[in-house]
């Protein structure tokens, strides 16, 4: 288990040429990212879905990669460890050595690589969907409401029948509470691993289902 607690704030960069720009909001860091790859961007989609990942940090420092210093895409931190996250398309470094650079042998790795983000695409894919809904709630979900929704996913529920049985709120709060309590862990739904988004998606507490 971890039991150092330590925090990042990411490099700034410049753009590399010809590089798309992505700006999102996390609703697990509380703050704005910009990243400048696709791939950056399906990762950070990844880390942000998992729900045992407690903090993270893009562009934390840099690290030496087959003998070149290369930006390390992101740290990440979960109660059970942390890692560094690189990309198969890892990027050389161009700012001074005085810049933070991490000793590989203190944290695990982990290499996301092309393959792995295809793999995740669906589920990915769900997130890119439901984020813009917890960003838009942020804040307006009452604990009540999140607390009655878990209460009622005792045994699996359809997206539809949530919002049925809560019909009388607020129809985009209910769904927000939804997905907040599937990013924090609370609830599942395995079939969004596979499968897009729907009413028919269904909805389980995860204590039903240890």
């Amino acid at each position: 288990m971890v039991d150092i607690l330590r925090s990042f704030e990411p490099l700034t960069l410049p753009r590399p040429p010809g590089a798309q720009r992505y700006d999102v909001f996390s609703p697990k860091l509380g703050r704005r990212l910009t990243l400048y790859r696709r791939s950056a961007f399906e990762a950070w989609l990844m880390l942000e879905a998992d729900a045992a990942i407690n903090e993270f940090c893009e562009r934390p420092g840099f690290m030496a990669v087959d003998g070149q210093r290369c930006v390390v895409d992101f740290w990440a931190r979960s109660d059970e460890r942390e890692s560094l996250v690189l990309l198969c398309d890892a990027i050389p470094a161009c700012l001074p050595q005085s810049c933070r650079d991490f000793d590989m042998e203190s944290f695990a790795m982990r290499h996301i690589d092309a393959a792995e983000r295809a793999a995740a695409r669906v589920w990915t894919g769900n997130w890119q969907r439901m984020l813009p809904v917890l960003v838009a709630a942020r804040g307006l979900v009452k604990r009540s409401l999140s607390g009655a929704i878990e209460r009622f996913l005792a045994t699996p529920q359809s997206l539809m029948a949530i919002e049925r049985e809560f019909s009388t709120g607020d129809p985009v709060l209910v769904r927000a509470a939804v997905f907040e309590l599937l990013h924090r862990g609370r609830i599942q739904a395995p079939s969004l691993h596979t499968e897009s988004l729907s009413f028919l998606t269904s909805f389980v507490a995860s204590q039903a289902m240890s």
